[in-house]
């Protein structure tokens, strides 16, 4: 069946995820894709692409990665499903205490979910919960940084700060404080990123200063702020953080959904600035990218809060598919890709080579920055590089390159005007190559047109 046939076919019955249908309709790429291996996608046509978003930042070593699938199939044959409340099956434990075993210090206890944004509500929820248990009922408030992105149910784009999302809802959500973002882009002239984490975290000490008794908690993306657009910033501020929060008795929620699991060079990125959440929310790369599956861990102060004679104490919070078998088999499998592989020194490899990939975009006139954590790299797109002047929005630039980007074979799929690379652990050097000539040649479609 052709492409023709599979597009119409969807545009009669899909609603797609973060997409404005109507520019589909009006014939905006639209690809069915067939199989995938590797980094590789392919399509109905045979068209290749290489996924260098490691679709949505799920995907650690690669699609059709054999030994997870084959952990998926053993599992299918014992247990699928079962009910997570009265009951318990050994995935879940085993991946729990694996879990634990290699987060920071302190944390306990997991809950699973079975999404990002699901991990967050629990962590909000019981972050407030934990503080009314102990009989304080002042603590109502969170505090999220600016432009930080958690997730799309209320509760977690509640503490979202990106208008896209946020603005249409904004009535139906609670109220948040925002407090400036440590991004390091935003660095003034002559201040370095520690600099610009410090004056960050001087903002932050003065809200809470103020707010501290009434703050439940400060949730944070460590070291990149990945949907506004990879922006990264000293572990510094994270450790400035974790003392302010410790001195106003305000629960610290690590949002490690994206930037887990190796993503930033260390398994987790608080481990870089050698701090521990008292929660940490953890989804995508679970699972090596296969099926759904979240968790939030927590530490034994905030797990010793719900115990009680008095059920309305407890934390009455539930998903059907919570800790789901199938999913947790998967994840045990991903985890132990990293036993038996030195991952992240492979990574570490990997990573150079992307800087190596990346290096020429840094000469071309419309890119303000090149930067890099890990196995994240972006390119901050401008119209004027000395004052960082934004791309009129009239240019449409970025969806000028994920379309260059998918006729040469490599899906690229922007963060408004900025580039990004999140590709699966198992990219290879010459792929690395492959993509950074396409990025640069979309780059030139685009900025020649």
């Amino acid at each position: 069946m052709n492409r023709k046939t599979w597009r119409d076919r969807d545009l009669a019955v899909l609603w797609h995820p973060c997409t404005q249908m109507q520019e589909h309709l009006d014939g905006a790429p639209l690809i069915t894709i067939r199989r995938g291996q590797g980094v590789w996608l392919e399509d109905y046509e045979g068209r290749r692409y290489l996924d260098a978003v490691s679709s949505w930042w799920t995907n650690l070593f690669g699609h059709a990665e054999p030994r997870i699938a084959a952990a998926i199939a053993s599992q299918a044959q014992q247990l699928e499903q079962v009910i997570l409340a009265g009951f318990s099956h050994v995935p879940a434990i085993e991946l729990a205490e694996q879990l634990l075993a290699l987060a920071p210090s302190g944390l306990s206890k997991v809950f699973f979910a079975d999404n990002g944004s699901a991990a967050v509500e629990v962590a909000l929820k019981m972050s407030y919960h934990a503080h009314l248990n102990r009989g304080d009922t002042q603590r109502t408030r969170f505090i999220a940084l600016q432009n930080s992105y958690h997730g799309e149910t209320l509760g977690a784009l509640a503490v979202t700060d990106i208008p896209l999302y946020r603005r249409t809802y904004a009535p139906l959500m609670m109220q948040p404080g925002f407090v400036p973002s440590p991004d390091a882009w935003l660095a003034e002239p002559g201040e370095s990123a520690e600099d610009r984490a410090e004056r960050a975290a001087q903002a932050l000490a003065e809200v809470l200063q103020r707010q501290g008794e009434q703050t439940a908690a400060l949730i944070i993306e460590p070291l990149v702020q990945c949907a506004a657009g990879m922006r990264m910033h000293s572990p510094l501020y994270l450790r400035r953080a974790r003392e302010l929060c410790d001195r106003h008795g305000v629960h610290l929620i690590a949002d490690e959904i994206a930037v887990g699991f190796g993503r930033t060079g260390s398994l987790f990125a608080c481990e870089q600035a050698g701090i521990s959440p008292d929660l940490m929310c953890v989804s995508k790369g679970i699972t090596g990218g296969f099926l759904p599956l979240a968790a939030t861990l927590a530490t034994e102060a905030i797990y010793q809060a719900f115990l009680s004679d008095r059920r309305d104490r407890a934390f009455l919070h539930s998903h059907s598919y919570t800790g789901n078998p199938l999913a947790c088999a998967a994840a045990l499998a991903s985890l132990q890709i990293f036993r038996d592989q030195d991952v992240l020194g492979a990574n570490r490899q990997r990573a150079a080579a992307l800087a190596r990939a990346a290096a020429p975009m840094a000469e071309l006139p419309k890119v303000g920055e090149v930067r890099q954590r890990g196995m994240i790299v972006a390119f901050e797109l401008v119209a004027d590089r000395a004052n960082k002047t934004p791309l009129p929005t009239v240019g449409r630039y970025g969806q000028q390159i994920y379309r260059a980007g998918l006729e040469r074979g490599v899906l690229l799929r922007p963060l408004g005007d900025v580039i990004y690379w999140m590709p699966p652990y198992c990219i290879s050097e010459d792929e690395i190559g492959h993509l950074g000539k396409v990025t640069q040649d979309a780059l030139r479609v685009a900025f020649s047109a």
